[in-house]
């Protein structure tokens, strides 16, 4: 999935930016005060942070994969332009389908238009601006050391040193940093609270980067150590697994704290939860591959070649 991996990566960095900036915005100009003001901020920001997104995922595709010329950077561009608002806008149509079928309310026409016009005019040229500077100022290649032309065979290993319970094992940190925050976050936006505490998220997003990073390293280490050389999509679902725990601490929220029943409160519910996990997995699965790269970098970059 050579071209589908630097897309994800490219999606995370973007919603990384976008966090940090709504963040920001909230704690500075207090936007969530005023209705709408944080829709209207946050599409924005999704739009404006499109050029990073763009930028990360052509260099690191032309460094990583084809750093001669090649036309499958134009899919590159195509697909980091469109798997967020794939995902969001397939979820959200679906919500608004099952909404007009129960007659409540659902999201305006007017607002769909205005969206995807924002992102044609704004989002698909600032994400093929940063994919082409990206390739010309970022796509060169660093490897520490010399890399081997043939994959070396893999031992075999016990079921600690397995990829899929590093994975697996890696989430429960990332999860337990945020687990209080979780509550504030689900209880304002399901129970109808007033959330302001948002310098406290800052710092939990802090911790929450710290940890991710640190977790997936170790992965990484014990993958490399076990002389397994398939690190790449291991470091990164090493951090997306804390959307794992997220949702099934979701799942005990949604029986347990809330008093939603039938159908529509429940797609509502686990639809908008599934976006939530979807970007925290993107968010902390980059978070993982950015630390974990450096740190191979580090480890490799000690060889000394004769």
């Amino acid at each position: 999935y050579i071209m589908f991996f630097p897309a994800l990566l490219g999606t995370g960095v973007q919603l990384v930016f976008l966090i940090f900036f709504m963040i920001v915005l909230a704690i500075a100009q207090s936007v969530y005060s005023e209705r709408g003001a944080m829709a209207s901020s946050f599409i924005a920001c999704w739009a404006l942070t499109s050029f990073p997104a763009g930028y990360y995922s052509g260099s690191f595709y032309k460094s990583h994969f084809y750093p001669n010329p090649s036309p499958d950077w134009i899919k590159v561009f195509v697909l980091t332009a469109t798997i967020l608002p794939s995902i969001a806008g397939g979820v959200l149509l679906s919500l608004n389908s099952i909404g007009l079928t129960y007659g409540t309310h659902t999201i305006p026409t007017s607002a769909v238009v205005t969206i995807v016009v924002i992102w044609l005019v704004v989002v698909v040229p600032l994400t093929l601006g940063g994919t082409i500077l990206g390739r010309q100022w970022g796509g060169a290649s660093d490897w520490p050391c010399r890399i081997n032309a043939f994959p070396r065979p893999i031992p075999a290993k016990p079921w600690y040193s397995q990829r899929w319970f590093l994975v697996l094992a890696s989430g429960v940190l990332p999860f337990g940093s945020i687990f209080i925050e979780m509550w504030f976050i689900f209880t304002s936006f399901w129970n109808y609270k007033f959330y302001y505490v948002y310098g406290f998220m800052m710092l939990v997003f802090l911790i929450l980067s710290i940890v991710t990073m640190c977790v997936a390293i170790v992965a990484t280490y014990f993958l490399v150590n076990s002389e397994d050389w398939r690190w790449w999509w291991t470091s990164f679902l090493a951090g997306a697994s804390t959307s794992i725990y997220v949702f099934f601490y979701s799942v005990y929220y949604f029986f347990a704290k809330t008093h939603m029943h039938g159908f529509l409160q429940t797609a509502f519910y686990f639809g908008y939860t599934f976006l939530f996990c979807a970007a925290l997995a993107l968010v902390c699965g980059t978070t993982g591959l950015i630390s974990s790269k450096w740190f191979v970098s580090r480890i490799y970059g000690n060889i000394k070649i004769d």
